[in-house]
């Protein structure tokens, strides 16, 4: 979904607000933040401001959900999120290593976004794949048993998309 104008934003996450289907839509703060998220690509104090308003929950609340999930973000991401898996299983298989290149091809440190906004590089606890590690994923597509040999083509399938 591409919405580019804040107040047209806005008032699509009024309407599915408005939309649910429940008495108490404090319940439903988490779908609530879902859908935020798809349309402003991340969750800043201002749309974390209004949710809480709109479901009439504390700000502190909104913000501890956001900031202890980590789906969700307050700071923009890239088109393509790499998500490298750094659970147990994919760690002892070289994660650390297959992640390390991916830094070091994008040029940005975990947890960063490209400057063009293209990638972000987050480090993951677990996908539960652990039959698969080491894994990464780049949006929802999964990539099994990555080695640092794999990330330039990897990257390879993004860079002109």
């Amino acid at each position: 979904m591409v919405i580019n104008d804040q107040s047209t934003k806005f008032a699509e996450l009024d309407r599915f607000i408005d939309e649910l289907e429940i008495s108490d839509k404090s319940s439903a703060l988490i779908p609530v933040l879902h859908h935020a998220q798809t349309l402003f690509g991340y969750l800043p104090q201002e749309v974390q401001s209004h949710i809480a308003e709109r479901l009439d929950v504390s700000v502190a609340k909104v913000y501890g959900v956001v900031s202890f999930y980590t789906f969700f973000t307050m700071e923009p991401r890239g088109r393509y999120n790499v998500s490298v898996c750094l659970g147990t299983a994919c760690f002892v298989a070289g994660a650390e290593a297959v992640l390390n290149e991916f830094e070091k091809q994008l040029g940005v440190k975990s947890g960063e976004t490209t400057e063009d906004f293209k990638f972000s590089v987050i480090p993951v606890r677990c996908v539960g794949a652990c039959s698969l590690a080491p894994v990464v994923m780049i949006n929802d597509k999964v990539y099994p048993r990555v080695k640092v040999s794999d990330v330039t083509e990897i990257l390879a399938e993004y860079k002109d998309a």
